[in-house]
C-alpha cells in the first residue's frame, strides 16, 4: 500500500471514529420538503377503497 493511501485510510476511519463523541460537531438535518404526493396519494387511496367496495363478496345471512 502506498503511503499515501495510508494517511488518507488513517484519516477517514479517524474522522468516523472521533465522529461519535460527545463534543463533536453537529451538523443540522436540511429543512424538510414540502410534500407534493398528498393529492396523489389522497386520491389513489379513494380509488382502492371505491375498488374494494366493488370486489367486495356480497354479505350473506347464515341460514341453517
Amino acid at each position: 500500500m502506498e503511503p499515501s493511501g495510508m494517511l488518507l485510510a488513517v484519516n477517514a476511519v479517524n474522522d468516523h471514529v472521533l465522529s461519535a463523541r460527545p463534543n463533536a460537531p453537529v451538523v443540522p438535518d436540511p429543512p424538510p420538503r414540502p410534500g407534493r404526493a398528498a393529492p396523489a396519494r389522497r386520491a389513489a387511496a379513494g380509488l382502492l377503497r371505491r375498488l374494494a367496495d366493488q370486489v367486495e363478496p356480497a354479505h350473506r345471512e347464515a341460514t341453517a
